[in-house]
C-alpha cells in the first residue's frame, strides 16, 4: 500500500529522521515491563490484553504525573562505538508492581504503553495519510463501508444495507502486489464482486437517521446490527449473520430486557459527504455497546441474546470519538484482543482501564484493520477524505523473561541498564 513511499508531489508521509531514525533512541528508545512472562517467539510483536505492561519508560525524563512511567538517565545513557547503552530509573512511586519480563520498544511506545490517564495518543504513529478526495462520493462510500481487510489476499469487503438487501462488495486493493494499471492512492481499486442478499427481518432502524452497523465476527461470519438509542426500558435490536463462504444468512430480532443502549452506529450514503459513525465493537462472539448514560458498556452474546452483561466503568465516560468529531466518527475499535475507545479500554477479561481520551486518529469512518505492526483505516469529514496508515508503537523489539519475578514496591527505587551492540554477520 506504499506505506513508506512518496506517491505524490506533496507527500503526507512521515519524516523518518527524528521519528524512526536513528534506530536508537527512536525505533528502539523505550522499555516495557510486564507482570507475566512473554512467549519467546520472533513473531510475538504485541502482547495480549491479559499481560499489559505494568510499567514503562521512554527516551526522555518523565515530567508527567504518570506513576507507571520512569525516566531515561540522560547522563549515563549514550551512543557507543558499536551500539547504544540505555539506563532507566524509577523513583519509589514509579513502576510499582510485579515484573516478570522486560522488552525494548519504541520511544513512543514507552511513553504511555497502550494508554494512560496522562496520555494515549502516542500509541498510534501516523505513517501516511493518502488524500482520496478526488474519488467522488460513490467510490468513497465503498471504502468507508469497509468491514474487513484480507491483507494476504489483497481484498477489502465493504457492506451496507439498501433496498431491503445486505449489499456486499468484494474489492481488490493493491496491498502487497500492484497490477499494471493501479496506483497507490486508492483511486484504482477494483470491485470484483457485488452481491445483494435479500433480508426479511433485518433493516436499518430509524427514519431521518438510519441506525446500523456491520462488524467482522472473525468467526467466518459478518454481522449486521441495528438499534435506536434508548434511555429507558427494553432495547429492540434487529440482526443478520452472513456467511463469508456462501453469503447465506440467518436473521432475527432481539428484545434486550432493561438494556439502555446507545445506537451501534449510523449510516448515510445520500448526504453530500458519505457518513458513518461506529459506536460498537465485536470480540469473540460478543457485541459491545455503550450504555446510554455513558457509565458502562453492555456485553451481548450474539449466540444467546439472553446473555447480556453490563460492565460498569466506575466513572462517566466523556464518550468522544478516537478522531475529531465530524461527518464520520469512530468511537471504538479492536486492537489485538483489546477494545480501545475514547477514554477507556476493555481487556479480554472485561477489565476496564480508564485513559485520557486524546484524539489520536485522522478523520475516521472505519474501524482500524491490523496487519502485524500496521493499522489502516478510511474516513473523512465534510470533504476531507483519507486512507490513513498507523504504526502501533508499543511493540516488542526484544523479549527478555526474568529468571524470577521482581516485585517493585514504594520503598524501593529501580534502575535498568540495557546495552545493545552490533556484530558483523559471520
Amino acid at each position: 500500500m506504499g506505506i513508506f513511499y512518496c506517491e505524490a508531489e506533496y507527500s503526507t508521509g512521515m519524516v523518518w529522521t527524528g521519528t524512526l531514525l536513528p534506530i536508537c533512541p527512536n525505533m528502539i528508545g523505550g522499555i516495557l515491563l510486564f507482570p507475566k512472562a512473554l512467549e519467546e517467539n520472533v513473531d510475538n510483536i504485541y502482547v495480549q490484553s491479559d499481560n499489559l505492561p505494568v510499567a514503562y519508560a521512554s527516551n526522555n525524563v518523565n515530567s508527567t504525573a504518570n506513576t507507571a512511567r520512569g525516566s531515561l538517565n540522560l547522563t549515563e545513557s549514550k551512543k557507543l562505538d558499536n551500539g547504544y547503552k540505555f539506563v532507566w530509573e524509577f523513583t519509589p512511586s514509579q513502576g510499582n508492581g510485579t515484573i516478570a519480563a522486560v522488552a525494548l520498544t519504541s520511544a513512543l511506545g514507552g511513553q504511555n504503553g497502550f494508554g494512560s490517564l496522562v496520555g494515549d495518543a502516542s500509541t498510534f504513529l501516523q505513517l501516511k495519510a493518502v488524500d482520496i478526495g478526488s474519488l467522488g462520493a460513490a467510490k468513497q462510500v465503498i471504502l468507508f463501508g469497509a468491514v474487513e481487510v484480507d491483507f494476504e489476499k489483497n481484498l477489502l469487503y465493504s457492506m451496507t444495507f439498501k433496498n431491503s438487501s445486505v449489499c456486499i462488495k468484494k474489492v481488490r486493493m493493491p496491498i502487497f502486489s500492484i497490477w499494471l494499471n493501479e496506483k497507490l492512492d486508492d483511486s484504482t481499486f477494483t470491485v470484483l464482486e457485488d452481491k445483494a442478499v435479500a433480508a426479511s427481518t433485518f433493516r436499518f432502524l430509524g427514519d431521518y437517521t438510519l441506525y446500523g452497523e456491520f462488524m467482522d465476527g472473525k468467526d467466518g461470519y459478518w454481522y449486521g446490527l441495528s438499534n435506536e438509542g434508548n434511555s429507558s426500558g427494553n432495547t429492540t435490536m434487529v440482526w443478520v449473520k452472513i456467511s463469508k463462504e456462501d453469503y447465506s444468512i440467518t436473521e432475527g430480532e432481539w428484545t434486550l430486557s432493561n438494556a439502555k443502549l446507545m445506537p451501534v452506529g449510523e449510516r448515510d450514503e445520500t448526504a453530500t459527504y458519505p457518513e458513518r459513525i461506529v459506536q460498537c465493537c465485536m470480540r469473540s462472539g460478543f457485541l459491545y455497546v455503550p450504555a446510554y448514560n455513558k457509565k458502562g458498556i453492555y456485553k451481548i452474546n450474539t449466540a444467546n441474546s439472553a446473555d447480556v452483561t453490563l460492565i460498569e466503568f466506575g466513572f462517566t465516560s466523556k464518550w468522544k470519538p478516537l478522531c475529531d468529531t465530524g461527518s464520520c466518527e469512530v468511537y471504538m475499535t479492536l486492537i489485538g484482543d483489546l477494545i480501545v475507545a475514547g477514554d477507556f479500554q476493555v481487556t479480554a477479561e472485561d477489565t476496564v482501564i480508564r485513559t485520557q481520551g486524546s484524539f489520536r486518529l485522522n478523520d475516521a469512518a472505519t474501524p482500524l484493520f491490523q496487519y502485524k505492526n500496521f493499522l489502516v483505516g478510511w474516513g473523512g469529514s465534510y470533504g476531507s477524505e483519507y486512507r490513513t496508515m498507523y504504526l502501533l508503537t508499543p511493540y516488542l523489539a526484544t523479549i527478555n523473561n526474568l529468571s524470577s519475578a521482581v516485585v517493585k514496591t514504594v520503598d524501593k527505587t529501580m534502575k535498568i541498564t540495557y546495552t545493545l551492540t552490533e556484530e558483523e554477520n559471520v
